[in-house]
């Protein structure tokens, strides 16, 4: 059975973010899934997923603010449902997205790496709403009974505090916190 974490955001910030903290994390990306939107198909991401050395799997899905359920909405329903992977948890990446698509968290990561009950916004600020982020690709989450969804600032950037140079640190925070509370990885 693979464990994947799903990560609402790829474009070339996050996926630089995502492969790096992999790689401090001994975690496999599915580097093909990055892309703004999402190129790849559910099938073709998930042969990857199967094909993967170790988990967890780290797969990044985007849909480049399309309304309504886009390739990337649609590529991660189709993971999601595969008999031989297990959903452990999500990142749901906040944006300014034109479609207003939202969905609830478990708990936020604000860009100096502090937990919050407010969802953030795209720089990584507390937001004011309690347990909501705005996004795009993220208002799916919320059809499944995922086991913890954590909110975060756009994915390599937040005004530098999560870039990569920097060590992506608030990106590998919350994969850390998703393996934490999954209980079957030693952090």
């Amino acid at each position: 059975m693979k464990q994947v974490i799903l990560v609402t955001d790829g474009d070339e910030s996050a996926k630089k973010a995502i492969e790096l903290s992999a790689k401090y994390l001994g975690a496999t990306c599915i580097t093909e899934s990055a892309g703004n939107p999402t190129t790849l198909t559910g099938s073709e991401i998930i042969e990857l997923i199967l094909l993967a050395p170790c988990n967890p799997v780290l797969v990044m899905f985007d849909d480049s603010g399309w309304r309504y359920e886009g390739p990337g909405e649609h590529a991660m329903r189709l993971v999601h449902d595969h008999p031989n992977i297990e959903v452990i948890g999500a990142i749901a990446v906040a944006s300014s997205t034109h479609s207003k698509e939202w969905a609830k968290v478990d708990v936020s990561i604000d860009r100096y790496g502090e937990l919050t009950e407010y969802g953030v916004d795209k720089d990584g600020f507390p937001d004011l709403q309690i347990g909501r982020i705005n996004g795009d690709s993220v208002y799916i989450l919320d059809e499944w009974n995922l086991p913890i969804v954590v909110g975060i600032g756009d994915i390599g950037k937040m005004g530098g505090y999560d870039s990569p140079d920097k060590g992506a640190l608030i990106t590998r925070e919350a994969i850390q916190l998703i393996l934490e509370r999954s209980g079957k990885f030693d952090s």
